[in-house]
């Protein structure tokens, strides 16, 4: 399958200053104190069977009516570590400002408890700002979790850079391959896809890197000499 991926016009400054800061964050070696973390959302149509499936026999694949019910939408929202081999789907009815500041404030009090600091690596959404942590908390609390942050924004057309897209496309393919029909059910398919992947995937291994950059994208720099 081709992998396209969305690149802007010739000479664009802050395209390439986004994508240089966070191939630059790529390249520092693994830190367990600071780890690297990558975040990205991603929207599901939950769907309901109108009628019983027929029982699968041996050798024989599922069969499903092509009628069904659509039961709303979900939204996963997934973190990886790149370097730590490790990454978490949560799913919610939606995706407001107020519920990335509740999925990150679970990221670093249970699941990065006992770092110095988080860096994060996201797209630049409007909900993905320290203003929703304002949104969601009190004003000491909503400090004490963006003193923990470090965040560093992929440029916009720039998806591709952020690992945690690559890790939502094997999700999609891994969990959402068949009709899910509620909320529930979601939220336990994807515990028991990420707690699996964690236990069998491998660190991710990047390649990509700003002196690659400099010759494969050389005309989005507005000032660049090649040798």
């Amino acid at each position: 399958m081709r992998k396209c991926w969305v690149i802007p016009p010739k000479q664009n400054a802050a395209f390439v200053a986004n994508m240089e800061d966070v191939l630059e964050i790529y390249k520092r070696p693994y830190n367990s104190a600071i780890p690297v973390i990558c975040m990205d959302e991603q929207p599901t149509q939950l769907i309901k069977e109108t009628r019983m499936k027929i029982a699968v026999a041996p050798g024989k694949a599922e069969r499903v009516d092509y009628e069904y019910e659509r039961n709303g939408t979900a939204v996963n929202f997934m973190f990886t570590e790149p370097l730590g081999s490790w990454r978490k789907v949560n799913v919610r009815q939606r995706r407001t400002s107020i519920d990335w500041a509740y999925e990150m404030k679970e990221l670093l009090d249970e699941d990065y408890t006992d770092v110095e600091k988080v860096i994060l690596v996201m797209d630049n959404l409007n909900t993905h700002k320290v203003a929703s942590f304002y949104e969601a908390f009190e004003p000491k609390e909503a400090r004490r979790l963006v003193e923990r942050l470090e965040i560093h924004y992929t440029p916009k057309h720039g998806s591709w850079l952020n690992v945690a897209e690559i890790e939502l496309s094997v999700f999609t393919k891994q969990c959402l391959d068949r009709r899910i029909p509620d909320l529930a059910t979601l939220q336990q398919e994807s515990k028991t896809w990420y707690r699996k992947r964690n236990v069998n995937q491998k660190a991710v291994d990047w390649q990509f890197t700003t002196e690659k950059a400099r010759v494969k994208l050389k005309r989005l720099y507005p000032q660049i000499q090649m040798l």
